[in-house]
């Protein structure tokens, strides 16, 4: 806004003040309700989600009235401003402010009606949820109560009848599971702004588990469909097939009569038909070997579904039938075909039997050899265990014709004569016939015996290949087993990890909740490490020439580890990013401090935990909160306050109400120091105890004060406050009593409740309290004034004189108890008369008088009221008196007395009796009784130093460097303060005969901050506009003093530099007329010459002298220097405390100087008579009250003024009024009367 608009319309900033604060607070809110996700499907967290909104609505609408009277004031500014300008500007921000409540007050309305709207749809969602699971339980437990296929008619149709019965409630129990579906899909479509993970993870587990149950129905389906087919085709098939087999054995019947006829086999024609008939027969033979291997087969599964029947009996004896039919069929056509061969030469048949045999075995071989080797995954063994079994029956089909063939040969070999033997062969004709003989037998024999041995090895291969099989189906079942047990937790713990939100859609609240859950989390995994373990134990069994793993396994394998290992880093780093929240934004943490400023500013934490500042705009940085800047520099405003006590309780009350510690009750934070354990006084507090204190202080005030707390500014203002008071260093540690007693200082209770309280702190186990721990608390008591720059005005920082004053008062006993020091508190002693004057400024600041002031004419009076005991019916307000303004003919050191609260009749008649009591006393009796409203202790001048000096650390944030250093470099800066204030107090010791005969008797010697100001202004020859306003300005201020003390000194080393040259040439000059040898110059360092020992010593001790003296005299002109200024300053001071009365009156409202320095009467409060409540505390003493003689006859005139004022006639005719009346002049009278008695008595 324009500077021009702003002068133009002064109320206009309050305007834009109050306006920014609401806009920035709806900003604020309109951030924090907007990022809020709530969790769908969540009952607990959408109803919490809810009372948070009807709290912020609520919230809302408590501060409806800050925007009505910000329409309100907008208004009355439009009315009284003629400046289109600043009319525009009003209504445009109006517009806008009114805009940006209907919108967030909008998006509430809307965001809550949502709510409701969720809560319905999830309360609908989860019990169509509910439902649908019901139904899974129910299928799930249908499937498990099935049944192994019986292959019985009955059987059959009645497990196929349930099947269809469970169909149709799958078909009826498809409408929950929609219904559950559609739902979800409402929930995922209408609320996808927010967390709809439940949702979508409950869901697809549902759907994956009905698909399942919905794919075992399919699948029993076929099998029952595909077992009934095989029923009912089994019996015409067996049928059929026995059939066959009686055609068959017809025919091998017929076949067998023929070759046993005679002389059939002699007929080579009739041999190859009949050979030819048994080939045809065989080949049917082959053809229905595999059905009868499959009959045999489904009879055994009907047989097993039959056991203990009638049917099962039949059924066997069927099937036994059909086995024997079978075997006698194949052995009757091998009988046919040895009988049909044994028309050839019988050796020749043999032999060629005995090839054939030869060549299938070593045929079996080379197939067994190409099942190797061993598979490395579970199908492909499988696989290889059905291709054996194949391999093994073909061997059993093939061992009754290779033990007849070699039965054959063992029979031919046996019986076979030695001639019949050299007949069939007759070659080689060289041959004997032994040797024949010899030749054929052993060729039979030899071939025989390779065929067993042939046969024998294939069945030992066979056997072994089985048993490798066999183990490796063991094995790899057992692998198979271990992995699909490791994916199935994997894929749990993987869903439990994709439910996880993001760290930073997480409440700062539920951080700790929610790592502990991943704590817990990740001790559940420990078992799954030892499944891990075991299935890479399992597949590391598998070595290559045993057995080598498919790619798929050791895929399977990699991808398991791989997952765990994820798995593992997902929980490290959940744990860790939770970790770095909580540490960052958790409730240790000071995240919710930086809401405490806003742009340009932000708040940064230096590596000991201490917050700074940072404006982006200026590039600097500064120690103190910018809300606590305003707040020193608005305590300025004060200044013009000019009794030390008055102006440093309101100042505290000040700051006391910015830090909403006037709303703090003293068992409130008895409560929060018990609840963090803070009972070791001694101990040190670092900052995040003291952070995490201060928020639970605050917590609690919210909770009781909504909307006057800020819980994050209060907590930083208050740190601020506490590092200021107690560590102007920046160390980040102070002491728990120090904590204690800065917060218990500027809290609600009652003042003695407060001091039992700090006494107990320091106070030993048996209640008494020694000098050392008295200092203790008095030193981080008097820190609080000290830290407004007042301390000079409460005896200094120096606490040994109160210590001193609190055991003289106890009689000098080594411990006191904390009955004495409630008595000596109560007198309040100089050090500590701050805090009681604070509980008054407190208690009178909704005081209302029914009085006028006699100065600015306010009526009624508001505050402190300030009631001469010198005049009749003269009043002050608490701003004339501050400020020292006066009528004509009154003087302020006249005595007053003070009221917190609205006076009574009886004080009104007491106060009338002390002003008449006044009227008749002398000058002189007063300057024999003076006495201070306080208990007055010594100065900063006086006594020993007990605290500890304050170390000051150049410690400065390493993000960056500050630009304008919110410490001085080189000392404390209540130190410096300090001195400053005892330099003043010093002149004023040392001038105060000539001040008292110079200033005017109209204006006050007591206007300390007059003095001050005009000192100030002389030194740094500035308007009063320019003043300081700050302590910062006071030291820069003295830093400026001491530059200029410093180039005086350089001027006064130059010119001793010029006079030491010139009495260097004129010794030179002498030397030279004496015809000595030359001197030698400054800069040369030329040695002694032995011939003039004596001249040397001169020249050496002459040399310490000039520096001797030149030391002196440097010293002693700056003495001069500063006397000079000083009586400079004071003559000027004179020039201007003599101006006329109308210029006092205006600088009377005009700032003053800092609050450093000391009241010139040696108090730090007015002398005047405190009322506390409807009790009068007569400090002073009634017969103690300086007045100056008046004229007796005077005062009778203004005491029957006073009584015509205080008793008028009464217009009316009540009677009893009237009595009422007369009764009350009576005992006004009587109470005169007695005290002029006193009076007289006394003299």
């Amino acid at each position: 806004m324009p500077s021009s608009v702003l002068l133009e319309v002064p109320a206009l900033a309050d305007f834009n003040k109050a306006w920014a604060e609401l806009t920035d607070w709806l900003s604020r809110l309109d951030r924090e309700i907007k990022s809020q996700r709530v969790k769908v499907g969540d009952l607990d967290d959408i109803n919490d989600m809810i009372i948070k909104q009807k709290a912020i609505l609520q919230d809302l609408e408590q501060r409806r009235p800050q925007l009505d009277e910000l329409i309100t004031a907008a208004q009355n500014l439009k009315n009284k401003t003629s400046n289109q300008e600043a009319r525009t500007i009003i209504t445009d921000r109006i517009e806008k402010i009114q805009s940006q409540w209907d919108e967030v007050h909008g998006y509430l309305q809307s965001r809550r009606q949502q709510l409701q709207e969720m809560l319905k749809d999830s309360t609908q969602w989860l019990e169509a949820k509910r439902e649908a699971e019901q139904v899974l339980e129910q299928a799930k437990a249908k499937l498990e109560s099935w049944k192994e296929i019986s292959y019985t008619v009955e059987a059959l149709k009645k497990q196929n009848s349930e099947l269809k019965q469970f169909s149709k409630e799958i078909r009826q129990w498809q409408i929950n599971v929609d219904v559950a579906n559609d739902m979800a899909l409402k929930l995922l479509r209408d609320y996808s702004a927010d967390d709809t993970r439940k949702v979508q993870l409950m869901t697809d587990s549902i759907n994956a588990s009905w698909a399942a149950i919905n794919k075992r129905v399919c699948e029993r389906e076929a099998a029952l469909e595909s077992a009934l087919r095989m029923l009912q085709q089994f019996y015409l098939d067996l049928e059929k097939f026995l059939a066959w087999l009686t055609e068959a054995e017809t025919t091998a019947n017929v076949l067998q009569d023929a070759t046993h006829k005679e002389k059939t086999l002699e007929d080579a024609k009739m041999v190859r038909d009949l050979m030819k008939q048994w080939q045809e027969l065989q080949a049917e033979i082959d053809a229905h070997t595999d059905i009868f291997h499959n009959l045999d087969e489904n009879g055994q599964k009907i047989l097993r579904s039959l056991e203990g029947s009638e049917d099962a009996t039949l059924l066997q004896r069927r099937l036994d039938n059909m086995n024997l039919r079978w075997s006698e069929l194949r052995k009757k056509s091998l009988n046919i075909r040895s009988h049909l061969e044994a028309s050839t030469d019988q050796w020749k048949r043999l032999h060629l039997s005995l090839q054939e045999l030869l060549a299938w075995l070593q045929l079996k071989e080379d197939e067994l050899k190409q099942q190797a080797p061993i598979g490395g995954d579970l199908p492909t063994v499988q696989k290889q265990n059905d291709i054996h079994q194949t391999f093994k029956r073909e061997l059993k089909t093939k061992e009754p014709v290779i033990r007849s063939a070699l039965e054959t040969v063992r029979i031919f070999v046996a019986e076979q004569p030695v001639e019949a033997v050299e007949k069939v062969c007759p070659e080689p004709r060289d041959l004997s016939p032994e040797e024949r003989a010899h030749n054929v037998t052993k060729l039979l024999q030899r071939q025989a015996d390779e065929v067993r041995t042939e046969w024998d090895k294939l069945n030992l291969q066979s056997a072994d290949w089985q048993k490798k099989i066999d183990d490796a189906l063991e094995r790899l079942q057992g692998l198979q087993e271990a992995m699909d047990e490791l994916d199935l937790k994997l894929r749990q713990a993987e869903a439990f990890k994709g439910s996880w939100q993001p760290v930073g859609d997480l409440l700062i609240d539920s951080l700790q909740d929610h790592l502990e859950k991943v704590k817990v989390y990740r001790a559940e995994l420990v078992p799954l490490k030892e499944k891990v373990h075991h299935v890479n134990e399992l597949a590391h069994r598998f070595t290559p020439p045993d057995i080598q793993l498919s790619q798929y396994n050791l895929s399977c394998v990699e991808d398991l580890n791989t997952r765990w290992k994820v798995l593992q880093v997902a929980v490290d780093e959940r744990i860790k990013q939770l970790h770095e929240a909580h540490r960052d934004f958790g409730p240790t943490s000071q995240h919710f401090l930086t809401t405490s400023v806003q742009g340009p500013w932000e708040r940064a934490i230096s590596p000991n935990k201490v917050p700074y500042y940072i404006n982006h705009e200026t590039q600097t940085t500064c120690w103190d909160h910018p809300k606590m800047t305003e707040l020193y520099q608005s305590l300025a405003d004060l200044n013009n306050v000019r009794f030390s006590a008055y102006r440093t309780a309101m100042k505290l009350r000040r700051l006391q109400k910015a830090l909403c510690l006037d709303l703090l009750s003293l068992s409130a934070a008895c409560d929060a120091l018990d609840q963090h354990n803070l009972k070791q006084n001694d101990q040190p507090m670092d900052i995040l105890q003291i952070i995490n204190c201060l928020t639970t202080i605050y917590d609690r005030l919210e909770q009781e004060h909504n909307n006057l707390v800020n819980v994050p500014l209060c907590v930083d203002m208050c740190l601020n406050w506490l590092l200021n008071v107690y560590d102007t260093g920046r160390t980040g540690r102070i002491r728990v009593l120090s904590f204690k007693t800065g917060v218990i200082s500027l809290c609600k209770a009652h003042l003695e409740d407060k001091y039992r309280y700090l006494f107990k702190q320091v106070a030993s186990s048996t209640g008494f309290c020694d000098q050392r721990r008295l200092g203790l608390l008095l030193h981080d008591s008097i820190q609080i004034p000290r830290q407004l720059g007042e301390v000079a005005s409460f005896g200094g920082s120096n606490i040994e004189p109160s210590v001193r004053s609190c055991f003289q008062f106890a009689n000098n006993k080594p411990e006191i108890e904390a009955a004495l020091f409630l008595d000596w508190m109560r007198l309040e002693p100089q050090s500590m008369v701050w805090l009681p004057v604070l509980h008054r400024v407190a208690a009178a600041e909704t005081a209302k008088h029914q009085a006028k002031c006699n100065i600015c004419k306010e009526c009624p009076i508001i505050g402190f009221r300030y009631r001469s005991l010198k005049h009749f019916n003269y009043d002050i307000c608490q701003s004339c008196f501050f400020s020292g303004r006066v009528a004509k003919g009154h003087k302020m050191h006249y005595p007053m007395v003070e009221y917190c609260t609205p006076t009574t009749s009886g004080e009104d008649v007491r106060d009338f009796a002390k002003v008449l009591k006044n009227k008749f006393r002398t000058k002189r009796y007063f300057a024999k009784h003076p006495r201070m409203g306080y208990l007055p202790v010594q100065t900063v001048l006086e006594g020993d130093n007990m605290e500890t000096p304050v170390t000051l650390i150049n410690f400065w944030p390493v993000d960056s460097a500050p630009a304008s250093s919110p410490q001085l470099s080189h000392d404390d800066t209540h130190s410096r303060i300090e001195h400053y204030a005892s330099r003043l107090a010093e002149m004023e010791n040392t001038n105060g005969s000539y001040l008292n005969d110079s200033i005017s008797p109209n204006e006050s010697i007591d206007d300390e901050h007059l003095l001050i100001q005009h000192y100030c202004q002389s030194l740094n020859q500035e308007s009063p506009l320019s003043q300081p306003r700050s302590p910062a300005q006071i030291l820069i201020s003295l830093e400026s003093e001491e530059r200029g003390e410093l180039e005086r000194i350089l001027a006064d080393l130059e010119e001793e530099n010029r006079n030491l040259q010139a009495e260097y040439d004129r010794l030179k000059q002498q030397h030279e007329h004496k015809g000595l040898s030359p001197l030698p110059s400054p800069p040369e360092m030329m040695p002694v010459s032995p011939q003039s020992p004596r001249d040397a010593e001169l020249i050496a001790e002459a040399k310490l002298l000039r520096q001797h003296k030149g030391r002196l005299e440097a010293r002693m002109q700056i003495l001069e220097d500063h006397n000079k200024q000083l009586e400079s300053q004071l003559h000027r001071l004179r020039q201007l405390l003599e101006q006329p009365q109308a210029d006092a009156k205006v600088n009377g409202t005009t700032l003053s100087s800092p609050s450093t320095s000391l009241q010139r009467s040696g108090s730090s409060q007015p002398m005047l008579l405190r009322v506390v409540g409807s009790q009068t505390s007569e400090t002073m003493g009634e017969d103690e009250l300086l007045s100056p003689p008046q004229d007796t006859s005077t005062g009778l005139e203004e005491v029957m003024e006073q009584l015509n004022n205080s008793f008028p006639s009464s217009r009316g005719h009540n009677v009893g009024s009237l009595f009422h009346m007369a009764d009350d002049l009576g005992r006004a009278m009587e109470t005169l009367v007695t005290v002029m008695t006193d009076d007289k008595v006394l003299e």
